[in-house]
């Protein structure tokens, strides 16, 4: 299976020359998609090593002033007021980078390396916590969750309606805000064997969609109710010489893609789905799920009913193309 029912690839990357170069190259990327355990860890990391590294400079400057060794001087003028030792220091650091305010420490005018040291840490430190801020704000912002509250039946079904016979599922979605300018589509992945003999893996063959009883090639969806899509398989399907029989030895898998602009934060976002022959069920079609309620003049969706499929009591067996004969 390529694709899991959940979206999830099955699909592992192995052997890449330079893999760890390619992916800093595109560091924003990377770091978007690392998960949050390791972001939070990284941003941390950072925060710490960046108080660190000006302390030990803090310090550096302290034992270079001989500042720890006039302590009770009240004549000496330090670089650092209070700060005698590396715990002042990492302290006067963390204050400086954070603006949370000196208290008793703070620096004298007298001392250029220390002002050197305070103009760069104010500006790496307001620079880390803006790439800091900008990383979290996108994966909030990111639309990968959305994907949740999208449903697609866990069975697909072939019936034959007005002499033809056709693929279903269903598709729907949970929230009442609804995506904007949904579009769906879908590709039978399958192994193609060449007339020399050579076997092609993974070949991609469209099958064309639409809504339940549209014969129209129009992909886009309007998602307020769950929508039954439907492949009409013809002529041009790569499921126009299966049989029932023959479907249950197919080895193909139909992998589904809906996309879809999240109308809250205006970012498009992608779900994904797959059927193997297994899970395709001939004969068989989608339980409704709609019921008018009286009181109100509007509709009810009973979504336990999602998965649902009812058994045909006649349905041929043959394939599409020994039907159309």
């Amino acid at each position: 299976r390529l694709i899991q029912k959940g979206g999830d690839s099955s699909i592992t990357q192995m052997n890449i020359s330079n893999k760890k170069s390619r992916f800093l190259v595109d560091i924003f990327t990377t770091l978007l998609d690392m998960k949050w355990r390791y972001c939070i860890l990284l941003f941390g990391m950072a925060f710490v090593m960046s108080w660190l590294f000006f302390a030990v400079v803090y310090y550096i400057i302290c034992i270079v002033h001989q500042d720890h060794l006039h302590v009770d001087d009240p004549d000496w003028k330090p670089c650092h007021c209070n700060v005698y030792d590396f715990t002042t220091a990492f302290l006067f650091s963390l204050e400086t980078q954070h603006t949370i305010g000196y208290g008793f420490r703070g620096m004298e005018p007298n001392c250029i390396p220390s002002m050197i040291a305070l103009a760069l840490q104010s500006c790496g430190g307001a620079f880390l916590q803006c790439i800091v801020t900008g990383l979290v704000f996108a994966k909030l912002a990111r639309p990968k969750r959305r994907s949740k509250t999208i449903m697609f039946s866990e069975k697909a079904v072939i019936v034959q309606r007005d002499n033809n016979l056709d693929l279903l599922f269903r598709v729907g979605d949970m929230r009442r805000t609804h995506m904007i300018g949904t579009s769906i589509r879908a590709i039978m992945v399958k192994n193609h064997l060449t007339k020399e003999g050579e076997v092609i893996p993974f070949c991609q063959y469209p099958l064309k969609l639409s809504t339940e009883t549209s014969f129209s090639d129009d992909s886009y969806l309007f998602l307020v109710w769950p929508v039954t899509v439907a492949h009409h398989i013809n002529k041009d399907s790569p499921l126009w010489n299966i049989s029932a029989e023959e479907l249950l030895n197919q080895h193909f898998e139909i992998i589904i893609i809906l996309e879809g602009t999240v109308s809250t934060t205006s970012m498009t976002t992608q779900v994904r789905t797959s059927y193997l022959p297994s899970e395709i069920l001939w004969g068989h079609r989608l339980a409704p799920l709609l019921t008018y309620e009286m009181t109100t003049g509007g509709y009810n969706i009973d979504y336990t009913q999602f998965h649902s499929t009812v058994p045909l009591v006649k349905m041929a067996e043959c394939s599409a193309k020994e039907l159309a004969q």
